[in-house]
Formats: C-alpha cells, sequence, structure tokens
C-alpha cells in the first residue's frame, strides 16, 4: 500500500537504494521516504548494515606434506557511506570473500610446518584480514574482523600427534617416578644409617656403663670385705647375672628354649670364658 502512494519505509540498520528510471539517485536512511512513482522513481533493492559472518573452510597442504582443513570467520558489513558501490559493484559479496580467503591461506599454510600453522594462527588471520580489507574497501565493504577458529589435519596424522604427545608425557611420568623412588632410596639409605649410627652410640654407652658399674663394685667389695680378690669378686658377679638370667628366661613366656650347662661345675668354667673375652677385649683395645 505504502509503494501504491508513493511512500516507502526502510527499517532501522539499513538503507535502500532509490532509483529514477533505472538510474541510481540516491541512498534512503531509515524512516519513511516519499516516491512519486508516477515520475520514475523507484526502490532497486536494500542493503543490510548489520555485521555478518562468513564461515569459510579452505583444504591447503603444509610444508611438511600435511594436508589441513583451515576454517575461517569472517565478520563483515557495508558502509554506509559506500552503499551504492556495496549494491551496484558486487553480484555475491560471500563468493567474492570466500575467493579472497582461499587465495590467502593458501599462500600462507604452505609456507609453514604444521606445528607453526597452530602456533601463527594469528598471523595468519592478520594476513587474511589485510588482503580482504584492502580488496572489499574498494566494494563498501568493511572487514571488522578475521579468526582462524578450527584447523584440523587429516585424522591419520591427528592420531599419530596425539600418540607423539601421550608418548612424551609417559616418557615425562616415568623420568619423574623414578626420581622419586631415587629420592626415597636415598632418604631411606640416609635414615638406616643415621639409625645404625645411633644404635651402636647406644650400644657403647651402655657397654660402658656396665664396664664402669662393675668396676666400681669391684672395688666397693674388696674394700669393705677384706681378704678377698678382685678375681674372687669378678666370678660372684658372674654367676649372680648367671642365674639372674636363667630366671629371666624362665619367667618370659615368648623367649625360645635355650639349652646351657648348669651344672655346678660348669658355672666356673662360664666365669672363666666370661672373663677372658672381658680381658681379651680390654687387651685389644689397648
Amino acid at each position: 500500500m505504502g509503494q501504491c502512494l508513493g511512500c516507502y519505509q526502510v527499517d532501522q540498520s539499513n538503507v535502500a537504494i532509490k532509483e529514477q528510471f533505472g538510474k541510481f539517485i540516491d541512498v534512503l536512511e531509515p524512516g519513511c521516504h516519499c516516491l512519486p512513482w508516477c515520475f520514475g522513481y523507484q526502490i532497486a533493492g536494500g542493503l543490510s548494515l548489520r555485521v555478518q559472518q562468513l564461515d569459510v573452510k579452505c583444504e591447503t597442504k603444509t610444508k611438511d606434506n600435511v594436508f589441513v582443513n583451515v576454517v575461517a570467520s569472517i565478520q563483515y558489513r557495508a558502509v554506509a557511506d559506500k552503499a551504492s558501490d556495496a549494491f551496484y559493484k558486487l553480484t555475491n559479496t560471500r563468493e567474492q570473500i570466500q575467493s579472497y580467503v582461499f587465495d590467502v591461506i593458501r599462500a600462507s599454510v604452505p609456507k609453514l610446518e604444521l606445528d607453526a600453522v597452530f602456533e601463527q594462527k594469528n598471523d595468519i588471520a592478520k594476513a587474511v584480514e589485510d588482503e580482504l580489507e584492502k580488496a572489499m574497501s574498494t566494494y563498501g565493504y568493511e572487514i571488522v574482523q578475521t579468526l582462524i577458529v578450527d584447523i584440523e589435519p587429516d585424522v591419520n596424522v591427528k592420531r599419530a600427534m596425539n600418540e607423539i604427545n601421550a608418548a612424551a608425557r609417559m616418557r615425562l611420568a616415568a623420568n619423574e617416578k623414578a626420581e622419586a623412588e631415587k629420592i626415597l632410596q636415598i632418604k631411606k639409605a640416609e635414615g638406616e644409617a643415621e639409625s645404625k649410627y645411633l644404635s651402636g652410640l647406644g650400644i657403647a654407652r651402655q657397654r660402658q656403663a656396665i664396664v664402669d658399674g662393675l668396676r666400681d663394685s669391684v672395688l666397693q667389695f674388696s674394700e669393705n670385705v677384706p681378704g678377698t680378690s678382685a678375681k674372687d669378686v669378678m666370678d660372684m658377679v658372674l654367676v649372680t647375672q648367671y642365674f639372674d638370667t636363667l630366671k629371666e628366661i624362665g619367667a618370659s613366656s615368648k623367649s625360645s628354649s635355650v639349652f646351657i650347662p648348669h651344672g655346678p661345675g660348669a658355672v666356673k668354667d662360664i666365669a672363666v670364658q666370661i672373663r677372658d673375652g672381658l680381658l681379651q677385649g680390654n687387651a685389644a683395645n689397648l
């Protein structure tokens, strides 16, 4: 009805191309416009000024002969001041942009190896954006942003890359585990050495205390009981310890059975053996 009455409405974020008898006259902004059709005025078409997105999937080959699919997302929009160029100069905007993306990607990726493609995807996106900006500005379009959203190698190559990565991580884990076990063994050995050292100190102090106690006992007994020699006192002490030992073995329920000579004549032999052992030990220390 608006067209019949010579009125035309342009929606927000859009422009309309006004012609007279097929010749471009003006770009109509959003709002209501009077178009007397009897004078040959008409609307040739409309153009959206909103940002649009085009996803382009391009297959190419890297420098190390790996085929990859590179997906680029192009965000673009028509420039209001150049709406006539955008409307008249291009038949198919999306195909034009796609052609430029193919050209730049297929010129950039073959110079890089596969790993470098992943590392330099921002550089590839910048190269695509610069080329598109330079080319599409002539046709009244602005490139808002260009993103490389996906780089997908061949399935077999991807599987091989995952296996390499998994093997490297397993090797690192094995090294870390071996290093941890090494540290545990070292700490365990250090602990055992320290424990044996402290145990040796304890045994040495215990034996020193026993020797000091026996010496003091022998001296005190010899002084208090006239006519006794150190040998007599030592024999008595050893016999006493012998019977104390037999008593402890018999009183303990968890001790193993020990068979030793226990006749009266054997006590003297035991005393002689113990005394000789102590004397030999003292002589060796001297």
